[in-house]
């Protein structure tokens, strides 16, 4: 029986990675630049502060990179205040949730502040026993550290708590550290698909669950 549930925030509750793979684009259109129609796939393995010095030097900015990092910056916070909303079929399972007087945990590789704001806008806020972000723990999803202090926090054991996530290495080190593990199918990860469905207890795509 499952006691608590911590979810993972893009891609899994936040139908937000269409926005990641057009944040470059929309940093040039701020600055009336206009974007190579393959800017998206380019980026998408860099680091931050390797997509700003791609862009800096693919387009001549003739600014530096702090404020090329500010631009950036500032068209992300726009997309989580204004616009980022619930994939599919997510804001009805966390109601459930809410309404079972389950407890649930946010735990992200994003930003405290950025989470915060996209779910009061959505009105869900409240609905969360903690945030856990893996910068302020100090880790990453390839350890279960972050999956740990949210259960630990809920007070659930970890075979009694659900882990909703979209990306194979997470799924992987929740399932490795005896979580029961919901994957929650992105395109981003589709690649991975057939290896992450073979690993997860349970699977949703299409706003449809299977075992």
């Amino acid at each position: 029986m499952i006691k608590g549930v911590i979810f993972d925030i893009d891609g899994t509750l936040l139908d937000t990675m269409p926005f990641w793979s057009d944040v470059g684009a929309r940093y040039l259109k701020s600055i009336h630049v206009e974007a190579r129609e393959d800017l998206g796939s380019i980026l998408f393995s860099m680091t931050l502060e390797e997509g700003i010095r791609y862009l800096k030097e693919a387009y001549s900015l003739p600014y530096t990179g702090e404020e090329i990092r500010q631009g950036i910056l500032d068209q992300i916070a726009h997309f989580y205040q204004q616009e980022a909303d619930f994939k599919p079929g997510m804001r009805e399972i966390l109601q459930d949730y809410h309404d079972k007087g389950i407890p649930m945990v946010l735990a992200t590789t994003g930003d405290r502040q950025l989470v915060m704001d996209a779910f009061t806008r959505l009105g869900v806020m409240d609905w969360f026993h903690a945030v856990y972000t893996a910068t302020e723990l100090n880790t990453t999803k390839k350890e279960p550290l972050i999956y740990e202090e949210a259960a630990r926090s809920m007070g659930t054991p970890i075979e009694e708590t659900a882990v909703y996530e979209d990306v194979l290495h997470a799924i992987l080190t929740a399932k490795k550290a005896g979580f029961h593990t919901v994957a929650v199918y992105d395109y981003s990860s589709e690649k991975d698909w057939n290896q992450i469905i073979a690993i997860a207890d349970d699977v949703i795509r299409d706003n449809e669950r299977s075992l």
